[in-house]
């Protein structure tokens, strides 16, 4: 039996229809932003230093460089600001995204109300990458379960290849792809800044090829120049010598250079020395010796991502991309204080309130600038890389705020090498993206109402005819830390604020910037009532920017979890084949007793690493040498060891150890081992001290020693040679598990290193 004729029921009888896809206006270009961690407002040589950063300065010749540009003075809340176009207590983001303190102001992630450029673009057809540092999700959920809505994926990107946290190891970093960690590479010629801009290029170069009609947003955040210092020997090995004359020397001839190329204005004068920084002719040799080597480590550093900049560059004018391609090239903040006064080899001694002295780092320098070390330089070296300005990162004078930026984009700036002075906030560069795009921010986003954008573009600014004109961003609010800062038409009140001092307490100096371009006449006394005046617009601009409440609190946030769970457990297991932990993830040891219980089968092979919390910085392992237990703590740089008396069994067995507190950060650690219907047996033991505070720099792996290896017993990754079932850590809750962590680290503000 047939069917009947039923009209209009074949494809031949209709006519298809496809919804259009979105695309990008017609004129629109691809867009680069290249972020800096770190760097000063003189680090690159277009700007005054003399290392040597010619692809830097190939942009800045070939585009324009902004004397005038102002950062937040620290690095989560300005890549905020970057990506949203809205003032980073607007969007909650205050401090770093390591800590959600419950107030609005401070959530540890953007707020889902303000679009990030790479959502906008991506809606307009974009294909969106990111590469690099993140440090925008609460670090609390930035393990393997997430949750990711805040990690970059989450946020706008396609594609993300990088880091989450605020710094890692340059040769052995903590990975993530797209939304899952993988292995930190251990390949002896490895280094980030490489491998993010080969990732780069890789992601163009497909995208081109399978899609070129569409354009692309490429944001890439180099680990560099934040600490650690670190580069290739070759690199390193160039600056040998360069700053034996010192930081006295460089920062006068930085700063004449500056003057030379027009970056600071012909009367501008040179800031004295911020306290805490010795004449470089009163150091002794040691100190000339140690500092002179962190500074040649820091700007081999600097050079190395240069060329890296110069490959991708390289690459998008041979794919014939660079003309119509926006770059944006910037600093989060200013050169950093981290380091303190005599700079560091080993950074968690700083975030476990320790010290160093020179004598204690001169035998490590020549591992400066190598795997084993965590290194950042001293104050003298910050405070020349942000020549001729006072104070670092962190604060809201402008050696924290006022940093580099170049604008690169040959189809549309015709004043190549143009010099820029006009106002403008790292708020300024998301609605500049969108204008020269074509588009706008959108009012309502995955059904969220949207906060309006509170930047203003800069895209006037590249026509030569308005290189003159006045600053459109006449009034700009900072806060961090408790430093507080305003500025407006030309005039900027400040404060330094000192952590625990009630904020009605604070001191305010008063400059006029036009002609004090490094803040060094205080005209406080001169014009009290200008001063007033500022000072209620500060508070006036705090009120409507969700500044409020004020927190000075700073390091010890990194104790603070948000209430929860996960946050008290003390029971946590890890199964073999586990990837990488990131260090924020790792179980809770700081100042209290615990076991790591080991079930395993040694019938093929029973060395190796069981598990691996840490690196050469601080951390803890249990691995068998030679078939016996072995366990050692590494407490910054000072190792506790214990052997076993017996070798380790074949075939099924527990391998553990247990670690008994007896005073604050004291205890001792004990070997023992179990097989089936038997009951442990203790093998050894040893009487140790252990970090108060930041147990480790580096995270932990499961069946081996990834990246720096806690010890230098064995060379990693050194994986375990039995069948490893699972890991698991029983914690005790015998601390006062916050509240004391807090307080002593509260005391350790980061202004005071």
């Amino acid at each position: 039996m047939r069917d009947r004729e039923r009209p209009g029921t074949t494809a031949a009888e209709l006519s298809p229809a496809w919804e259009t896809r979105p695309s990008a206006p017609a004129e629109a270009p691809n867009v680069v932003v290249i972020v800096f961690d770190d760097t000063g407002f003189a680090h690159f040589g277009c700007y005054g230093s003399d290392i040597d950063t010619p692809n830097i300065d190939r942009l800045a010749a070939g585009g324009l460089r902004y004397t005038n540009f102002h950062t937040t003075a620290l690095c989560s809340p300005t890549r905020a600001c970057l990506l949203s176009g809205r003032n980073h207590h607007s969007v909650g983001m205050r401090f770093l995204s390591n800590v959600d303190t419950g107030f609005s102001n401070c959530r540890g992630v953007i707020a889902p109300s303000a679009s990030t450029f790479a959502e906008v673009l991506g809606s307009y057809g974009y294909a969106t990458f990111a590469l690099g540092k993140w440090h925008l999700a609460n670090l609390a959920d930035c393990g393997p379960a997430g949750p990711f809505d805040h990690w970059p994926l989450g946020r706008g990107f396609d594609r993300f290849y990088g880091f989450l946290g605020g710094a890692t190891d340059q040769f052995s970093p903590e990975l993530v792809i797209d939304n899952h960690p993988v292995d930190p590479p251990s390949e002896p010629d490895y280094h980030l800044s490489e491998d993010l801009v080969d990732q780069a290029i890789s992601m163009i170069a497909a995208q081109q090829a399978t899609a070129p009609s569409r354009r692309f947003l490429t944001y890439l955040a180099f680990g560099a120049t934040h600490s650690p210092h670190q580069a290739p020997q070759a690199y390193l090995d160039k600056y040998r010598g360069r700053y034996d004359e010192g930081w006295d020397v460089t920062r006068d001839r930085w700063f004449a250079r500056q003057r030379e190329l027009g970056v600071v204005p012909a009367g501008a004068e040179l800031s004295p020395r911020n306290p805490g920084v010795q004449p470089w002719d009163e150091l002794d040799a040691d100190q000339r010796r140690l500092y002179s080597r962190m500074q040649e480590t820091f700007a081999a550093f600097l050079d190395h991502t240069d060329d890296q900049i110069g490959r991708l560059v390289d690459y998008l004018n041979r794919a014939d991309l660079l003309d119509d391609t926006l770059i944006v090239l910037l600093s989060d903040n200013g050169a950093s204080q981290e380091g303190g006064r005599h700079g560091l080899t080993n950074e968690n001694i700083f975030f476990n309130r320790q010290r160093l002295d020179v004598a204690d780092m001169v035998p490590f320098i020549d591992q400066i600038g190598g795997p084993n070390l965590y290194n950042n330089y001293p104050w003298g070296w910050a405070q020349a890389g942000n020549t001729p300005l006072r104070f670092y990162k962190q604060n809201t004078y402008e050696g924290g705020i006022r940093d580099p930026l170049i604008v690169h984009w040959p189809s549309g700036i015709a004043d190549a090498g143009g010099i820029r002075d006009q106002y403008h906030h790292v708020i300024d560069l998301m609605p500049t993206i969108l204008d020269v795009v074509g588009v706008e921010a959108p009012a309502v986003h995955n059904g969220i109402a949207q906060q309006p954008v509170e930047g203003i573009s800069m895209r006037p600014t590249f026509d030569p005819a308005n290189a003159e004109t006045p600053s459109a961003r006449t009034t700009q609010y900072y806060e961090m830390l408790g430093h507080r800062a305003i500025y407006h038409d030309g005039w900027k009140a400040v404060t330094l604020h000192r952590q625990g001092v009630p904020f009605s307490e604070d001191e305010w100096a008063l400059y006029d910037t036009r002609n004090d371009f490094a803040e060094i006449h205080d005209l406080s006394e001169a014009h009290p009532d200008k001063l007033r005046e500022l000072i209620e617009l500060w508070w006036d601009q705090a009120g409507t920017y969700n500044v409020l409440p004020l927190d000075d609190r700073g390091v010890e946030l990194f104790v603070l979890r948000r209430p929860g769970p996960d946050a008290s457990a003390t029971r946590l297991r890890y199964p073999a084949g586990m990837p990488h932990l990131e260090r924020f993830k790792c179980p809770d040891v700081r100042n209290r007793s615990f076991e790591i219980a080991v079930e395993a089968d040694t019938s093929a092979g029973t060395d190796g690493v069981l598990v691996a919390y840490g690196s050469r910085t601080g951390g803890l392992v249990l691995y068998v040498d030679s078939g016996v237990l072995c366990f050692e703590y590494n407490n910054l740089g000072r190792s506790f060891g214990v052997r076993a008396s017996e070798p380790v069994p074949s075939g099924e067995v527990v391998l553990g150890v247990r670690y008994a507190k007896s005073a604050e950060h004291t205890g001792t650690a004990t070997v023992w081992q179990r097989t089936d219907g038997e009951p442990a047996r203790e093998l050894g033991s040893v009487d140790m001290e252990t970090m108060p505070f930041r147990q480790s720099l580096y995270g932990m792996d499961v069946g081996r020693d990834l990246g720096p290896t806690v010890t230098a017993a064995y060379a990693g990754p050194n994986d375990f040679q039995g069948v490893l079932r699972h890991v698991e850590f029983r914690l005790d809750n015998d601390r006062d598990d916050l509240r004391a962590a807090a307080e002593v680290e509260a005391r350790n503000a980061l202004v005071d290193q």
